[in-house]
């Protein structure tokens, strides 16, 4: 690979790292509800954080946005209000299966159609050349890995009784959750009247995430203060900020840094930024995933047959890695 593809990768398993852990932050909070740490961190994540990056870093960022028709921004939007639900329905998820088994049927859903849809809309030329054959190879294999990577989660869990009312939310959840790629594969009108704008390709992809996050913000601060409201929470807002308001935060920058070299490194992989480079960052986001639940004892216990699925699990998808991997 070139040294740009190299940074693109890099990028790629830092974006993958930080959103593996993003929610790993939730697992300390002591005294606030669910839906207090969550109203937190849409807010940090969905609204704060992006327009700050945005301000910051895309030059003429008002013009940008004066200067296009108000369809360029209908796309972004569903898309990411699609997503928004997807992000109520793997908070959920999370909570009721565990980081490792949450995460690896939500994002496997999410990456197979994900890198897909992507693929075959915007470079169907690439999808019918030799050079589309590793990427299919590598994604069947990437969907052995995590099929392992859930059975055995599926064996840790089997215990628990409200397993099927959550698989079955986790489904839905990835289904969803590739939409917030459509949201930067598809924006793409916004990305280049930055760069005629005078930014950068790596700069532009900044404009694209305050749109697209405006419309997850909605579903999911409306969800948390339903929420707060039904199980009359607010109140537990005048207390443990000290303890845990860091949570939210910490979950918000966490998930944000991830998108935010995501989008960066979608643009060094080249073409197949936002198919292959999606798929990577999904596979890298289980790995992490799974070693921050090894690390909080979420596998103590667990059958042997289960910590070997996992394992081979992680094998394969570090396989598929190698095959989806853009090489010039």
């Amino acid at each position: 690979m070139t040294a740009r593809l190299w940074t693109g990768f890099a990028l790629t398993l830092l974006a993958g790292c930080l959103a593996g852990n993003c929610m790993l932050p939730m697992k300390f909070a002591r005294r606030w509800p669910w839906e207090s740490v969550w109203l937190v961190f849409s807010i940090v994540s969905l609204a704060v954080i992006p327009w700050a990056l945005a301000l910051t870093l895309v030059t003429n960022l008002y013009a940008v946005y004066a200067t296009l028709p108000l369809s360029a921004f209908v796309t972004p939007v569903l898309f990411g209000a699609g997503w928004g639900i997807a992000q109520i329905l793997f908070g959920l998820s999370v909570a009721r299966l565990g980081m490792a088994l949450g995460f690896a049927i939500v994002v496997g859903l999410g990456a197979l159609l994900g890198t897909l849809i992507p693929l075959v809309i915007k470079h169907g030329d690439i999808a019918a050349s030799n050079r589309g054959t590793p990427i299919f190879a590598g994604v069947a294999v990437m969907i052995l890995g995590i099929t392992l990577v859930s059975w055995a989660g599926r064996k840790r869990e089997a215990a628990r009784n409200t397993y099927t009312a959550a698989l079955a939310l986790a489904i839905l959840c990835g289904i969803l959750a590739p939409m917030l790629n459509y949201a930067f594969a598809f924006g793409e009108s916004i990305a280049n009247r930055a760069v005629e704008l005078g930014n950068s390709s790596e700069a532009a992809g900044y404009a694209i995430w305050p749109v697209a996050l405006l419309g997850g913000l909605v579903p999911n601060v409306c969800y948390a203060g339903f929420l707060l409201t039904r199980n009359r929470t607010w109140g537990s807002f005048r207390n443990a900020w000290r303890s845990d308001a860091w949570c939210g935060i910490a979950m918000g920058a966490l998930w944000m840094g991830a998108m935010a070299c995501y989008g960066v490194s979608s643009v060094y992989l080249g073409a197949l930024g936002t198919s292959a480079g999606w798929a990577l960052f999904q596979i890298f986001m289980i790995i992490a995933a799974n070693c921050s639940g090894l690390l909080t004892a979420e596998w103590k216990g667990a059958p042997v047959a289960a910590k070997f699925g996992m394992a081979a699990g992680l094998v394969l998808l570090s396989g598929a890695t190698a095959l989806i991997a853009p090489r010039s």
